[in-house]
């Protein structure tokens, strides 16, 4: 029998990782969940992610390349992730992973022509379809790219990926609700997204396992920069809009499962 290729395991676990987002935004587009849940959820996400970020992403990064280039891919990701962002929200995707209204008063304002002074398109689809995409993709490749050092995956990484990945689509497919995207649309995005995860993993591993350890950690590094941005600018804002006071315990209860989790798996 033969060995399952490693680059087909990159892409499998990537599509794991993704499917998150498939299933959040089943349960966020069928279910009335209700929005202090969905916050809670999104801060404990965001902990997640974080601990991930600094205990596996960083320190891999650093091992590999030293501070120059973990440093200069680190604040590079996060540049780029904040340039695209906010490119993004003239467009109509500033609210993307918001349960609530806001957004279908953006798309209200962006099919009036009119918002942030943005002359642009009637519909803000493609903007939100990007937009996803821009969040996830940054994920998947931290997955591909930590099988590089001895040909087997991070379960910490794919855990705490996944996590986070199940309010990001629940929160967003709830608010596309509300804003009266069609069911097809909503889980066809995120279906769309899911498998983009796998492959964007699975160029992770394929694409840079040529490489050096310099370029390998600071792609390693840009990855968790764009996250960290992507937590600060889009996951702790809708988490506490609605959790408030809570939102800070609730990420420090995320960040040690995710520490536990690092330990369990060293």
């Amino acid at each position: 029998m033969h060995s399952v290729p490693t680059w087909a395991v990159a892409g499998f676990w990537g599509l794991v990782s993704g499917s998150a987002l498939l299933l959040g935004a089943a349960i966020g587009y069928f279910l009335r969940v209700p929005q202090r849940l969905i916050a809670a959820v999104m801060a404990f996400g965001s902990g997640v992610l974080i601990a991930t970020l600094s205990l596996e992403l960083m320190e891999e990064a650093y091992q590999k390349g030293g501070f120059d280039s973990t440093g200069l891919g680190f604040v590079g990701g996060a540049a780029a992730y904040t340039a695209a962002n906010w490119l993004l929200a003239r467009y109509g995707a500033k609210h993307r992973k918001r349960s609530g209204e806001h957004q279908n008063q953006e798309r209200d304002a962006v099919q009036r022509g009119k918002t942030e002074g943005n002359e642009a398109g009637d519909d803000n689809s493609m903007a939100l379809a990007v937009g996803a995409l821009l969040d996830g993709i940054p994920e998947s490749i931290v997955i591909g790219l930590s099988m590089l050092a001895g040909g087997s995956v991070s379960l910490v990484a794919v855990v705490a990926i996944f996590l986070s990945n199940l309010p990001e689509g629940l929160s967003s497919a709830a608010g596309m609700r509300k804003a009266g995207r069609r069911p097809a649309y909503v889980l066809g995005l995120w279906a769309g997204i899911a498998v983009i995860s796998g492959i964007s993993s699975l160029v992770g591993y394929s694409v840079f396992s040529g490489f050096s350890p310099e370029v390998v950690a600071a792609t390693t590094a840009i990855s968790a920069g764009a996250v960290l941005a992507m937590i600060a600018d889009t996951m702790i804002p809708e988490a506490f809009a609605v959790a408030h006071n809570f939102t800070g315990l609730i990420t420090v209860l995320g960040f040690l499962v995710s520490f536990i989790l690092s330990k369990m798996g060293s």
